[in-house]
């Protein structure tokens, strides 16, 4: 087997190769559009999949350096607080609580799904976590911290093998139906977005939209200057968080920093240029998202699933219907059956199945197409990348004590 080492740069590049292979299938695959597949994840499976072959067919397998998605990372989420105007904070307390009422009440069922199957398939009994919340709605980051105290507990020698697959499968799931379960809501309910929306994340295809003068060199440095700005500040208060003993992400903490800043700094510095809802500040969420997603797929090593057998394919096919029934059934009703409701079922199956990105990249595919919704973009990385991490960690401790 020879191992190939794709250094930073040409990671990067390739992975705007890889968007706009996407986007170009999207535009010839008329389903793939309809069914509002993000085209970072067109093109990202793509590129996995002939990375599959190489590693099968002509024993070379690829690996890509990714110090850059990180960074994008953080000016993504970064981008999403300098979005999250006071009123749509206070507005959102309500749908923001139901939401994590929701979500809590899916991790429970989603452990009892995996413990169930455990139990039928006669599996080692290490593997609830793995196939249940850790690995899935906790994702890879997770399964990578919690895999050692399995396998110690458990004796289970795979374990981060098979949480990493678990995680991988999901996110490939989650990337999948997120943008056609939203389609089938919109068209079945006859929803639709705001005719005059704010640009959060991305902007409509459209060369006559109200936008089209609002982004030059200027506005674009100024928003790239707020950005790190307030990213750096994301990192001073990293240390300070974590003494606290309060594990965060640091995206997390940018977006914080963020929604703080541009709720305080317009007010107290009257006539500012302030990026909130321009295109300027759309536009370059939308680049970090598509290109930190495309790195990401790009980059799964799909070989790995190859030893997770057919029992445990059966229990993620279990768990995928689950999610996709808990989100008609119970997500969107509980959100108000709305247009807004529909754009947060897209981005519960990445909290469900995926991550956090995934979440927000289908629901970026959706309001592209459909209008934009502020709200949901500041309540569900809330949700997701903040409150239930904390959930997840007791869940998982109970299951492995």
């Amino acid at each position: 087997m020879t191992t190939v080492l794709v250094p930073g740069l040409l990671t990067f590049t390739i992975a705007i190769v890889v968007f706009f292979i996407g986007a170009g299938l999207n535009r010839v695959i008329k389903p793939l559009q309809r069914w509002n597949i993000p085209e970072a994840v067109t093109g990202g499976l793509l590129a996995a999949a002939a990375t599959l072959i190489a590693y099968v067919f002509f024993k070379v397998e690829i690996s890509f350096s990714l110090e850059a998605r990180d960074m994008l990372l953080l000016y993504f989420f970064t981008g999403i607080g300098l979005n999250a105007k006071l009123d749509d904070l206070i507005s959102g307390g309500r749908p923001f609580l139901i939401l994590l009422a929701l979500t809590l009440v899916y991790l429970v069922i989603q452990n009892l799904i995996a413990a169930g199957s455990v139990a039928v398939l006669n599996l080692p009994a290490g593997m609830t976590a793995l196939v249940g919340s850790a690995a899935l709605i906790g994702g890879h980051g997770t399964t990578i911290a919690w895999a050692p105290i399995i396998a110690g507990r458990f004796g289970l020698g795979n374990a981060l093998e098979v949480g990493i697959a678990t995680a991988t499968l999901g996110l490939v799931v989650a990337s999948l139906v997120g943008g056609p379960i939203a389609g089938f809501l919109i068209r079945r309910h006859r929803l639709s977005g705001p005719s005059t929306p704010d640009p959060v994340v991305g902007v409509p295809d459209d060369p006559a939209d109200r936008f089209a003068d609002d982004i030059n060199h200027i506005t674009l440095l100024r928003t790239l200057l707020i950005l790190n700005i307030v990213i750096m500040i994301g990192f001073a208060l990293e240390e300070l968080v974590n003494e606290t003993g309060v594990k965060l992400p640091l995206f997390v903490i940018c977006l914080l920093v963020a929604m703080v800043v541009t709720n305080i700094v317009p007010r107290i510095i009257p006539g500012v240029q302030w990026p909130t809802r321009t295109r300027g500040l759309a536009l370059v969420s939308d680049l970090s998202l598509n290109i930190f997603l495309a790195m990401s797929l790009m980059s799964m090593q799909l070989w790995t699933l190859g030893g997770l057998g057919l029992a445990l394919i059966a229990v993620l096919a279990l768990q995928t219907v689950a999610a996709v029934a808990y989100i008609v059934f119970a997500v969107f009703p509980m959100m108000g059956q709305s247009y807004e409701a529909a754009v947060i079922a897209a981005g519960f199956t990445g909290v469900s199945l995926g991550a956090t990105p995934t979440a927000i990249a289908n629901m970026t595919a959706v309001t592209k197409l459909h209008g934009d919704c502020a709200r949901a973009f500041i309540i569900l990385p809330l949700v997701s990348a903040f409150f239930i991490d904390i959930a997840n960690a007791v869940a998982i401790g109970v299951i492995v004590r």
